[in-house]
């Protein structure tokens, strides 16, 4: 007698990609990503990069690699800072940052039928419980919200973010 499989069993928990279009140029989608002021526009509340000498990057000072960063999100206290690498950049689509435990992330930024996707793939993720109930699942979850926050501040102004830390659990901190 064969057994069937669960289509969970098959199922890779060591990453997982989440894309979204954008109506916005890809100049500007890339800034996003690669600078302070872009980062804290749609993701974060406090953004520093680090160029490797230890020199702080302005505001609007793209990433290189190799530079270190010091992330920070409303709704979270400052005990939640994530610290980390840019460990590939190429001041166009791509970029490429170590994510704590949950393992590594790679933004590229693609154009498929006349639209900017920007695509999220988060990779090396623990397979573990913790890996995939935390990184896997939470860090999915996340993205897919602030991917969302993305578009809708490029497309339309609105910031969907919550930004009262006494309001806990929710979808958009």
């Amino acid at each position: 007698m064969i057994k069937k499989q669960s289509v969970m069993s098959n199922y890779d928990w060591r990453q997982f990609c989440v894309r979204i279009n954008v109506n916005a140029p890809a100049e500007r989608i890339y800034r996003c990503w690669s600078t302070r002021e872009g980062m804290e526009f749609w993701f974060l509340r406090f953004c520093e990069y680090k160029a490797p000498d230890g020199r702080l990057r302005a505001g609007n000072e793209p990433v290189g690699k190799d530079d270190s960063y010091t992330w920070r999100w409303h709704g979270w206290s400052d005990d939640t800072t994530e610290f980390g690498r840019i460990l590939d950049c190429n001041g166009r689509d791509f970029l490429k940052f170590s994510f704590g435990n949950a393992g590594d992330c790679s933004m590229r930024i693609r154009f498929e039928q006349q639209q900017h996707i920007v695509e999220l793939l988060q990779e090396n993720i623990p397979d573990t419980d913790e890996g995939k109930r935390v990184w896997h699942l939470g860090c999915k979850t996340g993205w897919t919200f602030y991917l969302a926050n993305l578009k809708s501040l490029l497309e339309g102004g609105i910031d969907l973010r919550n930004k009262d830390v006494n309001l806990q659990q929710m979808l958009n901190s």
